[in-house]
């Protein structure tokens, strides 16, 4: 099979030649920067400074010549801009607080304080705010909160602060993305886009930290509590998200077809490590629907796969985002209360698709052995490979300073298992 077969047939829950991987196909599927240096140190590929092609975690480019080692399927078509809203190109060299030297776009713009944490501006521009700050022994960004005060009454609140990032799609992002869907569909490469603009509370983006002067509630403890006591406003802003979100997936349809094979609709999170961020109830009465008219017109207009993304525990949730018609759910953070992972596939194996969980990153992956990794790695894909419905990644992104002999054991014990099957 080419991988854009092998992803279509697990997305479709038929048996691949192979399970197919996934690294670097999204902003919570990828690498950080200092583990894809040292993969192409290990692998011999030289040791030039990476592409940080996303600042904000870090994520480091897998270029072709890594993702063929990696046997990765997957490729990103998400258009120019990164979170902090500039685009990735004119690539400058940057010395980190860690001592790696990488290439950053040319509008990433820091300042370093006296403590010697880093700030990173929006737009690249020294003028405004900063809108993240990573600490000095850090190794990403955190979001800013650059809230205004909120007005006294909640009656004075504004619906169109919240949207003020939410607009049509300019022709030269669809034109981006388009360049990128050709390259990769004449590879054969199946192509997972995120164009924005679907995000209905993803907690990376209410903070707005692309943005210079963000209006609204942008303090993420303000609006998780605002979906409690707010939430026929929180409503009032998704069902305007959902309103413009819909013509510009018909052009972005329009321009590339189901050449794309699946997008990233958004990243709210609903759970915790052992609880989750809000009821079922909450769940049903303001996010259900607009997620549903989301999945109904993608379904009915496109042949894309829809993509959730959501960590923690989440069991209560999954039969909802599938009453809600997703596709796919990511990281599948197996290691969260209630997400066993052999419990999860004969629940829910047969109808959606679990893009993650191959991989537990916060014990296993960092700090065990390169057999507990490889034993890891080997009943992930035992487990959740039968009858496809499975696409090889971690449970969210790879953390720096995971040791890359660890990384090397989990990306060959999947080749391992693929040879045996």
């Amino acid at each position: 099979m080419t991988s854009r077969e092998r992803v279509e047939a697990a997305l479709n829950h038929t048996q691949p030649d192979r399970i197919p991987m996934d690294f670097d196909g999204t902003a919570v599927t990828g690498m950080h920067v200092s583990v894809v240096a040292e993969l192409r140190k290990h692998y011999g590929l030289g040791e030039n400074p990476v592409k940080v092609h996303e600042p904000f975690q870090c994520l480091g480019l897998i270029e072709d010549d890594l993702q063929e080692i990696l046997g990765v399927d997957v490729s990103p078509a998400n258009g120019p801009n990164t979170f902090f809203g500039f685009e990735d190109k004119d690539w400058k060299e940057w010395r980190t607080p860690w001592g790696q030297d990488v290439l950053m776009p040319g509008k990433f713009n820091v300042t370093t304080s006296s403590e010697g944490d880093t700030y990173i501006y929006p737009e690249g521009d020294l003028e405004a705010p900063a809108s993240g700050r990573m600490p000095a022994s850090g190794y990403f960004f955190d979001a800013i909160v650059r809230q205004p005060p909120l007005p006294a009454d909640d009656a004075d609140l504004i619906v169109e602060d919240n949207l003020e990032e939410f607009k049509p799609v300019e022709d030269s992002v669809i034109a981006a993305v388009k360049a990128e869907v050709d390259d990769e569909h004449a590879r054969n490469r199946f192509i997972i886009t995120n164009i924005g603009g679907t995000s209905l509370g993803d907690i990376a983006r209410v903070p707005a930290p692309f943005m210079k002067h963000p209006k609204g509630i942008r303090d993420v403890t303000e609006w998780y509590i605002s979906t409690a006591l707010r939430p026929d406003f929180v409503g009032k802003i998704f069902e305007r998200q959902i309103e413009i979100a819909i013509p510009n997936l018909k052009k972005l349809h329009d321009a590339c077809g189901d050449r794309i094979g699946a997008i990233f609709i958004c990243g709210t999170d609903f759970g915790t490590q052992d609880s989750t961020f809000c009821s079922p109830d909450t769940y049903k009465n303001l996010y259900h629907a607009h997620y549903k008219k989301l999945n109904d017109w993608i379904h009915t207009n496109t042949g894309w796969k829809t993509f959730k993304h959501s960590c923690g525990s989440i069991p209560a949730f999954i039969p909802m985002f599938i009453e809600s018609g997703f596709d796919i759910i990511n990281p599948v953070q197996t290691s969260a209360r209630g997400m066993d992972p052999v419990w999860l596939k004969k629940e829910f194996g047969r109808s959606i698709t679990f893009w993650g969980g191959g991989m537990e990153t916060q014990k296993i992956l960092p700090f065990g052995t390169p057999e507990e990794v490889r034993e890891e790695a080997l009943q992930k894909c035992e487990i959740f490979g039968k009858n496809g419905g499975f696409i090889f990644n971690a449970i969210h992104n790879v953390q720096a300073k995971t040791p890359v002999k660890n990384v090397v054991a989990m990306i060959d014990a999947v080749h391992e298992f693929n040879c045996t099957k």
